[in-house]
């Protein structure tokens, strides 16, 4: 049996009231327990909750990747009201873009909610790190990265999160190992590694 890669992974919630403290942040919380559960990996979290100003998420993202996270997660900010700056703070920062990832998301989120065809959640790479926007309430969040069931427990709509392992492979990342029961990685044979 090989050992595990240790993964940093920097998580940010972005929003005006939970970072002043008028109310808790559910999102930081809710990013730490589903990578729990989905990756096998040794896990050391990088966290920021701050404001919605372009600027400081742009600053915040740099330095997450700056130190050493290969992935990097927001959550928040990325509708269209006047203060959601997520994804322009974010394609700021890129190298290369990702629509997938966020044609993905609003396909998921579609079959929840119409207003999902509003939401702006973009993914980028920047150096080695992938960089996801993922929306702002912990069950969005949860349904993005797993994807839809059927009744009987198969995948009806893949999540997200199956590809982010092989894209990490791809930038030269960690090798990410994921428990099945919560989201399967899906590489091409070639890449698997052997346990």
């Amino acid at each position: 049996m090989t050992a595990l890669d240790p993964v940093r992974i920097g998580i940010v919630s972005v929003s005006d009231r939970a970072s002043s403290g008028v109310y808790e942040d559910k999102g930081l919380p809710a990013l730490k327990e589903w990578l729990q559960r989905a990756l096998r990996n040794p896990l050391t979290f990088e966290s920021r909750l701050i404001p919605d100003e372009q600027a400081g998420i742009s600053a915040a993202l740099i330095e997450l990747v700056d130190a050493g996270c290969s992935l990097v997660l927001t959550t928040g900010g990325t509708g269209p009201a006047l203060r959601d700056v997520t994804p322009e703070a974010t394609l700021a920062v890129a190298h290369k873009e990702m629509p997938g990832f966020g044609e993905q998301m609003r396909q998921i989120s579609l079959a929840f909610v119409p207003t999902a065809i509003l939401s702006r959640q973009v993914a980028v790479i920047r150096e080695r790190s992938l960089i996801i926007n993922l929306p702002g309430q912990p069950k969005a969040i949860a349904e993005t990265l797993e994807g839809l069931r059927n009744a009987d427990g198969t995948q009806a709509v893949p999540g997200i999160f199956a590809a982010v392992p092989y894209c990490i492979d791809l930038i030269g990342g960690p090798y990410l190992e994921t428990d099945d029961a919560v989201c399967k990685a899906f590489r091409p044979k070639s890449a698997i590694r052997s346990s």
